[in-house]
C-alpha cells in the first residue's frame, strides 16, 4: 500500500520539489512552501526538519521501480556495478548496464546493438523521464538539497524554549550534514550541477563534479564545527530523536552522539576523495588524508545514519522499498537477480554466502542483457529456509526487520583504512582491518593478514571484500569506476575470466566483458532545458562517447 500521496511539480528541479505528505511522523504539510507558517514554531520546526529530510530525499512517487530512493536510484548503482541484472523494463532498468559486448570462452563475440552511452542520451529527454536514468538522484538530492535550506532559513528564526542554542546548533548541523550529503551524491554521479543556497530557487551557474563534492565537504565541515560546540548533549540528544523516525531507531540506527555524528561525516568526506578519484591516480598525499579522517571515522560501536522497513507511514516499504527487496525470493518476479559476477567473487568458506545466495535452476533472462542470465537467487529470510550460520543478512521482507544504510558504516570506513594502508606500504595492517571488517559480518574465513601477501593479492582481497561487505550500500558503482573496470577496454577497463551464463544456457568462466559505461552523468533535460547554462557556466554533457 502506498503510504504517500506525493506531487512533484518540478518547475526547475535544482530548486523547487513540493512534496505533500500523510499523518503521522513525517506529516509536514507542505515543506517547501515560502511561507511555511506551520514551522515558525518550535514544533513545526521539528516536524519540518525530520520529514522534509526523508519525504524530500528518500520517498519517491507513483510509478518507480520500488517505492524509495534506495530502491531505484541505488539499483542503478548496483546495476552498473554488475552486482544485480534486470528484465523488467521500468526505469529503463534492463538497458542501462548491458554492457557493449562479452567475448565467451567458445571465442564467440556477442555485441550490444545499441551501446549504453547511446541510450542513456537518446532518453535524457523531457519527454522520457520515464526512462532516463539521469533525471531520478537528481530530483531527489535537490529536493532534500531545498528541504535543509528552508531548515536553516527557520532555525535562525524561530523562538526555541529552553537550551535554545543548543538546539539552533541542532537543527543546523542537521541541515548542513544532508546538505552534505546531497551535494556528496551529485558530485559523485553527475558530470556537473547547480551550488544552490536559496530556498525554492535557482540560478543558471552550473559548476563541474569536483566542485560539488567541495561544497559537500564545507558543509560537512560546518556540521562538524557546530557538533564540535555542542556541551548540551541531553537537549541534542532528546531533539535527535525526533527529528530521526522511531522506527528507524533500531540497533545502530539511534540517535548518534556528537561525536558518533561526527565519525558519520569523517567517514563520508574520506568516501568523497577516494570514490571521485580513479585508483591509479590517487596521491601519497590523499592516501594519507584517507587515513587521517578514517581514524577519526566510523567505529564498530557507532549508531550510525540508517533506516528499517516499517508496515505503515514508512520511508521504504518491507516489500520493495530497497535493492535487496526488489531482489530477493523467486527470479521470476523479482526485479533484480543476482549477477554471475558478484558469486563469482565470493571466496569459497565464506559464511555470507551459504547465508544470502542460494544455487538455484539456472534462471535464462531472454528480455534483459547478454550476461544478465544467473545460476543464484538472494534469499528472502522472511519465507525462505535460511542457514543460520551467524552471517549477516542481506534480505528480510518482514516489516521492520530491513535495514537500509544512507550515509556510512563501519565497514565502509575500515575498508578505505584498509585501502588506504595497502597503498602505503603497510599491506599487513591493511589486511587486518579487512580481516576486522569480514568478522564483524560473520564470514568466518581465515585471516589473510600475517599470511605474507604481495601488494597485487593484497588488493584482491579488497576489491572482493568491498564487493560483499558493502553490498547494496549504494557505492558500488563508483568502485567500478574508480578501480577502472566500467571503461573501454581500449582505456584499460572491462573485466577478464568472468563467469557468464548465455540466454542458450552455456556457461563460460573465462569471458572477457567489455562494460564501456558513462562515468559520469550528464545533467537531465529536466533540467537543462528548462534552465540553460548561463555565462561561465561547466559543461552539463560529458564528453565521453
Amino acid at each position: 500500500m502506498k503510504k504517500y500521496k506525493y506531487i512533484i511539480m518540478s518547475v526547475i528541479m535544482a530548486g523547487i520539489v513540493v512534496t505533500s505528505a500523510c499523518k503521522k511522523q513525517l506529516d509536514v504539510k507542505n515543506p517547501n512552501s515560502p511561507t511555511l507558517e506551520q514551522a515558525k514554531t518550535e514544533s513545526g520546526l521539528t516536524s519540518l526538519a525530520a520529514g522534509s529530510v526523508y519525504i524530500n530525499g528518500f520517498v519517491n512517487g507513483d510509478g518507480w521501480l520500488g517505492d524509495s530512493f534506495f530502491s531505484l536510484c541505488y539499483g542503478y548503482h548496483e546495476l552498473l556495478a554488475d552486482d544485480v541484472s534486470a528484465q523488467a523494463s521500468n526505469q529503463n532498468v534492463n538497458l542501462v548496464n548491458v554492457p557493449d559486448y562479452a567475448i565467451l570462452d567458445d571465442g564467440s563475440k556477442v555485441i550490444n546493438t545499441q551501446p549504453q552511452i547511446a541510450n542513456l542520451r537518446l532518453n535524457n529527454s523531457r519527454d522520457k523521464q520515464g526512462t532516463n536514468m539521469f533525471y531520478y538522484e537528481w530530483q531527489s538530492m535537490y529536493g532534500l538539497n531545498n528541504a535543509c535550506n528552508q531548515i536553516l532559513a527557520l532555525a535562525n528564526t524561530v523562538t526555541l524554549s529552553g537550551d535554545a542554542a543548543t538546539k539552533q546548533a541542532t537543527y543546523k548541523a542537521w541541515a548542513y550534514w544532508w546538505k552534505g550529503y546531497a551535494y556528496a551524491r551529485l558530485g559523485s554521479v553527475y558530470y556537473a550541477g547547480i551550488i544552490n543556497n536559496e530556498i525554492s530557487a535557482t540560478n543558471a551557474t552550473y559548476v563541474n563534479s569536483a566542485a560539488l563534492i567541495a561544497e559537500s565537504n564545507k558543509n560537512l565541515a560546518q556540521a562538524v564545527s557546530i557538533l564540535n560546540g555542542i556541551t548540551g548533549t541531553d537537549v541534542y540528544t532528546a531533539l535527535m530523536k525526533k527529528l530521526i523516525p522511531s522506527f528507524f531507531q533500531v540497533g545502530n540506527g539511534q540517535a548518534p552522539t556528537p561525536a558518533m555524528f561526527v565519525h558519520s561525516i569523517n567517514t563520508l568526506m574520506a568516501r568523497n576523495l577516494l570514490v571521485n578519484t580513479r585508483t591509479s591516480a590517487m596521491t601519497a598525499a590523499n592516501w594519507q588524508t584517507i587515513l587521517t579522517l578514517t581514524a577519526t571515522g566510523i567505529q564498530s560501536t557507532d549508531n550510525i545514519f540508517a533506516g528499517f522497513s516499517t508496515a505503515n507511514n514508512y520511508v521504504f516499504s518491507p516489500g520493495g522499498g530497497s535493492v535487496a527487496l526488489n531482489t530477493c525470493g523467486d527470479e521470476t518476479v523479482s526485479s533484480f537477480t543476482i549477477s554471475e559476477r558478484l558469486v563469482q567473487d565470493i571466496k569459497p568458506g565464506d559464511k555470507r554466502l551459504a547465508e544470502n545466495f542460494l544455487q538455484v535452476k539456472p534462471f535464462f533472462n531472454q528480455v534483459g542483457g547478454f550476461t544478465f542470465s544467473t545460476r543464484w537467487k538472494l534469499y528472502n529470510a522472511k519465507t525462505d529456509t535460511v542457514p543460520n550460520n551467524g552471517a549477516i543478512q542481506l534480505a528480510d521482507k518482514t516489516p521492520g526487520k530491513q535495514e537500509v544504510y544512507i550515509g556510512g558504516t563501519y565497514e565502509e570506513n575500515e575498508l578505505m583504512k584498509a585501502e588506504a594502508l595497502i597503498n602505503t606500504g603497510q599491506i599487513d595492517l591493511g589486511l587486518a582491518s579487512v580481516d576486522n571488517v569480514r568478522a564483524y559480518q560473520g564470514a568466518k574465513l581465515t585471516k589473510v593478514s600475517g599470511t605474507g601477501l604481495n601488494l597485487a593479492q593484497a588488493l584482491e582481497e579488497l576489491r572482493k571484500e568491498r564487493r560483499l561487505a558493502l553490498l547494496f550500500r549504494g557505492t558500488a558503482f563508483y568502485d567500478a569506476r574508480r578501480w577502472g573496470v566500467i571503461y573501454d577496454v581500449s582505456e584499460g577497463g572491462g573485466r577478464t575470466n568472468a563467469v557468464v551464463l548465455s540466454p542458450n544456457g552455456v556457461l563460460s568462466t573465462h569471458a572477457t566483458i567489455n562494460y564501456n559505461f558513462l562515468d559520469y552523468w550528464d545533467v537531465p533535460a529536466d533540467e537543462v532545458v528548462l534552465n540553460p547554462p548561463g555565462a561561465g557556466s561547466a559543461p552539463v554533457k560529458n564528453p565521453k562517447k
